[in-house]
């Protein structure tokens, strides 16, 4: 009998080796390589791409010339953490529950001393989502991704093959089709005061100065900064797109460019305007094909798991709320609208929503008696936003400068973004518009009812409802069954997803099928919002 299960789990073992050798194959001439460059806190309107040419970029300004540039590219949420909650999993935060910036600080145990030492929690995510990038490894793909994370729950081992600062596609195995995310922090809102001192690559009188701010050396000097910095974004991307070349990969790669929200600007960053919200995209496909395009098309962080997806030749999960903008399931209708959040931003709360569609944006404050600039200890480190409250406070604003201080803010904001791009001009109380502020005001509620807007609910009941007695509620332990085929493992739980690795492994594998009988392996379950499973491990025949 030993000698027929021995006999079996051998036909087992060679039959998983040549299925994956096979779809390693398979992989390697078929699925394309997916980059993601990544710039922190970045409006368009400073980039050569979109018109801007008071700095030159050359390696972005190649990367859009072989590619697609995106005119209505934005974030649901204009901050980062809940942002990247979105790009993810292909969810809004708010149905996620991620929507408070931020909820898990892996490193600290009390996230915001200033609310009565709020902890670090990871919210408990509807069933069935998951981080994409595990569809991804189960097809044979190697993700990677760093430095950052920052996704306002604690990451599963299932997602990524490397997370880290030392991430590189070249760690793959030879012809293994890769996703990798690289991100950079240069551009950060916090490094326009870190680096308030450094060599500027720009004459601050030189810059444009937007409408909604004052015209002064400070907020001069801010401005030229931010230049600088992009040309310190550009000299380090312009190394990946260096290593992609120099390996024979570029041609035959996607690549996209993207910035994870709107600019490090008071009333760019946590705003729910275009400055706060829109956001670069560039998307190179394979062979340059459309290079030199402009695409008018609304597309969401949301959209960027399912298109991604796509693209590989995956299916994209139907619970995803984005929308496959290309690829084998492409969707054939596209948005016609985007919607955005803005909820607990670190120690300070408020609650808005909008709704965007190219012609016009439509905002409601759920909270009008405080100020759209909440006085955030972070954001009042820069020398900008000091200088706004001192010319503020001396009433040396004019009308447009000083809205978005005022003390209170209206319930309900309606914007022409044709006629008015800056978002300076109010339409909610014109006569002429109020059709418009009736349409935009319904399809904004009947969101927020059909994605389960979870920002309606207080932060401290949703932690009550997601944790177990302040902890996050545990997983059961996986169960073993031997079958004729392998070693199936199974988690009570439905929604959760297994995986294990072998002795000699240091990087956790996506289980999908039995494994061999003879296999010595640990495993164990894991979901967003909970603690893993105890470890199960096997000792092979």
């Amino acid at each position: 009998m030993r000698s027929v299960s021995f006999f079996l789990s051998i036909v087992v073992l060679l039959g998983a080796c040549n299925n994956h050798k096979n779809q390693e194959e398979d992989n390697g001439k078929n699925r394309p390589n997916i980059v993601w460059i990544v710039a922190e806190d970045q409006s368009p309107e400073w980039f050569p791409m979109y018109g801007n040419t008071i700095i030159d970029l050359p390696h972005l300004q190649s990367l859009a010339e072989d590619g697609v540039v995106f005119d209505n590219a934005v974030a649901p949420v204009p901050v980062c953490a809940p942002a990247r909650s979105s790009l993810i999993t292909g969810m809004y935060p708010t149905t996620l529950g991620t929507h408070n910036m931020r909820t898990h600080t892996p490193w600290r145990k009390v996230n915001e001393p200033l609310l009565d030492s709020l902890p670090s929690y990871s919210p408990v995510v509807p069933e069935g989502v998951r981080m994409f990038t595990e569809y991804l490894r189960k097809e044979g793909y190697y993700t990677c991704n760093g430095p950052k994370e920052d996704y306002n729950f604690e990451k599963t081992d299932a997602a990524w093959d490397e997370s880290s600062k030392d991430r590189h596609y070249r760690k793959r195995d030879k012809d293994q089709p890769f996703f990798a995310v690289f991100n950079y922090s240069v551009c950060h809102e916090s490094q326009i005061w870190s680096r308030g001192k450094d060599s500027l690559f720009v004459k601050p009188s030189e810059v444009s100065v937007p409408p909604y701010f004052p015209d002064n050396d400070t907020i001069r000097h801010d401005l030229a900064v931010n230049y600088s910095n992009l040309k310190r974004l550009d000299d380090q991307l312009g190394k990946v797109l260096d290593d992609l070349k120099e390996d024979g990969l570029y041609e035959n790669s996607i690549i996209f460019f993207y910035a994870d929200h709107g600019g490090p600007f008071p009333r760019h960053k946590r705003a729910l305007y275009d400055t706060g919200v829109k956001v670069p995209l560039v998307v190179k496909f394979p062979e340059n094909e459309y290079a030199g395009t402009r695409d008018e098309r609304l597309i969401s962080f949301i959209d960027y798991a399912p298109t991604v997806l796509s693209l590989a030749g995956i299916e994209p999960p139907k619970l995803m709320q984005g929308t496959a903008q290309f690829g084998a399931f492409e969707a054939e209708k596209k948005p016609e609208y985007t919607y955005h959040t803005s909820d607990r931003f670190d120690e300070r709360y408020d609650r808005l929503r909008a709704v965007r569609s190219p012609d016009y944006k439509y905002i409601k404050s759920f909270n009008t008696n405080i100020s759209h600039a909440m006085p955030l200890s972070y954001r009042e480190q820069m020398p900008m936003m000091r200088e706004l409250r001192r010319l503020n406070a001396k009433g040396e604003l004019n009308e447009q400068q000083s809205f978005w201080l005022s003390a209170t803010k209206p319930a309900e904001e309606l914007y022409d973004l044709n006629e008015d791009p800056f978002e300076l001009n109010n339409l909610a109380e014109d006569p002429d518009y109020q059709q418009v502020l009736t349409t935009y005001r319904q399809l904004l509620m009947d969101w927020m009812e059909d994605t389960n807007d979870l920002g309606r609910v207080d932060e401290r009941s949703l932690m009550e409802r997601w944790l177990v007695k302040g902890e996050q509620p545990r997983l059961d332990p996986l169960q073993l069954e031997v079958t004729d085929l392998g070693i199936e493992l199974i988690e009570p739980k439905a929604d959760a997803t297994i995986v294990y690795k072998q002795p000699q492994d240091s990087v956790w594998m996506v289980y999908s099928n039995p494994l061999p009988a003879e296999m010595s392996f640990t495993a164990k379950a894991e979901r967003i919002g909970y603690t893993d499973s105890e470890l199960l491990k096997y000792e092979g025949d």
